[in-house]
């Protein structure tokens, strides 16, 4: 409790840096936030109207406490493109995204864990060379080209699932084994790493001298020590599956934040933009943060300064 207590105190400054960047995104764009989000067509009143709405004739400074108080309060302002608050539209589509991005976390551990653990078990074999060439692969494919390849096999020749769309697991398969595929492939190489150095130390040669089944000393002895890299590289993907499946919610036409984020950077809607980036980077902060709390729980003998 201790460490989780160190760990939220240092969420601080983190988030407030997050706060201040997006804040500045409102005057990075080029030109008047407020013509960029009505146009040019947009008449005098509308855009003074806007313009006090965002507190934008307010000194600098005080417009930042107005940003920074609205957060605090909930308060992420109002969608331009839906009319309704953002924090509600995000809320809304969060669990599209997290249900697509546990699906592909689930499809990633459990193909690349067995093929690192596989292919450590048995090195050089054509297995391994075949998972290896399959992990290069993986990795080196941008995700756009996966989800394109996917929907043309399964879904245009095959016909086996639906090519875009949301409802049942039918709908899930596709976008999942596509924001899942690299992952597949760094976890089957982590953990193959990870595994034949355990697996060459002294301890695992005394519980094979002790007579030990192999699959007790690969699993038991080998993986549980071997984990640790292992939840490193899930928390990291698990928060930028929830936080970065921008590309693959829009091949699939998948209702989550992804694909709203997107709608809001092509519609110029920067209080959605600003809402939407300040309400990921949480999510990605906490996510990190429970794989650390996670990983000091799987090795006691990690220690936090």
């Amino acid at each position: 409790m201790r460490y989780l207590a160190f760990r939220l105190v240092q969420l601080v400054p983190t988030l407030f840096g997050v706060l201040v960047v997006t804040f500045v995104l409102l005057y990075v764009a080029p030109g008047d936030p407020v013509q960029a989000m009505v146009g040019e067509r947009a008449d005098a009143e509308t855009i003074a109207r806007l313009r006090a709405e965002l507190h934008l004739d307010d000194p600098v400074p005080l417009q930042f406490v107005h940003y920074v108080g609205g957060v605090v309060r909930g308060d992420l302002g109002t969608s331009y493109i839906t009319r309704r608050p953002i924090l509600g539209d995000l809320i809304e589509r969060f669990p599209a995204t997290l249900r697509l991005a546990g699906a592909a976390m689930l499809f990633a551990v459990l193909a690349g864990v067995s093929i690192g653990i596989w292919s450590a078990w048995h090195p050089g074999g054509w297995a391994d060379r075949l998972t290896a060439l399959g992990a290069y692969l993986g990795i080196s494919f941008p995700v756009y080209w996966v989800g394109l390849l996917l929907i043309l096999v399964f879904a245009v020749n095959l016909r086996w699932f639906p090519p875009s769309g949301y409802g049942g697991i039918i709908y899930l398969v596709l976008p999942a084994l596509t924001l899942g595929m690299r992952s597949v492939a760094f976890l089957s190489r982590m953990t193959r790493a990870a595994m034949q150095e355990v697996l060459q130390s002294d301890f695992v040669r005394t519980a094979r001298a002790k007579g030990l089944g192999e699959i007790a000393i690969v699993l038991g002895h080998g993986f549980r020590n071997a984990l640790l890299p292992v939840l490193t590289v899930l928390g990291l993907d698990f928060g930028s599956y929830l936080t970065g499946s921008i590309l693959t919610e829009t091949i699939f036409s998948w209702p989550g934040v992804g694909r709203y984020v997107l709608t809001a950077i092509e519609k110029r809607d920067l209080p959605a933009v600003q809402g939407s980036i300040l309400f990921l980077s949480l999510v990605f902060v906490l996510v990190n943060l429970a794989a650390d709390v996670l990983y000091a729980t799987a090795d006691p003998r990690v220690e936090y300064d």
